[in-house]
């Protein structure tokens, strides 16, 4: 069921969403202290390209750093791939069969919003992220 969702959604908006993280991520690796900034750009483009089977966790010992960088974040693309996410989860929720995906993308706004102090794991073990396994 997860493949299923996933063609789906590449289809509908994963592609384009995932297009607007790589250009956030490419934009944010032209100046050497904005590279962590792409860096996550660049996984969340992932993320976006096929999200059913994966979730996000917030690592716990992710510090003042990683808070100042989300505020930086938001204000130069995180507020933006937000709306979009939020545009097409609403463009999905207007039919019967895109609820789960107007869902998902609803789902994909506070990592679009603070992607620094997140990782992404897969669904079957959420717990990796505190054993060590990045």
């Amino acid at each position: 069921m997860k493949t299923i969702l996933n063609i789906i959604w590449l289809v509908l908006s994963g592609l384009w969403m995932a297009i607007g993280y790589v250009v956030a991520g490419i934009i944010c690796c032209i100046l050497i202290i904005t590279i962590p900034f792409g860096i996550a750009s660049f996984r969340m483009a992932n993320y976006a390209l096929w999200p059913f089977g994966r979730t996000v966790v917030r690592k716990p010992e992710s510090g003042a750093m990683s808070t100042i960088g989300n505020v930086i974040w938001i204000i130069v693309a995180g507020i933006w791939l937000a709306i979009g996410h939020l545009t097409t989860g609403i463009a999905m929720c207007l039919t019967i069969i895109g609820i789960p995906l107007g869902i998902a993308s609803f789902k994909m706004i506070p990592i679009s919003l603070m992607p620094l102090g997140a990782q992404i794991v897969s669904t079957d073990n959420p717990q990796q992220v505190y054993q060590g396994s990045y």
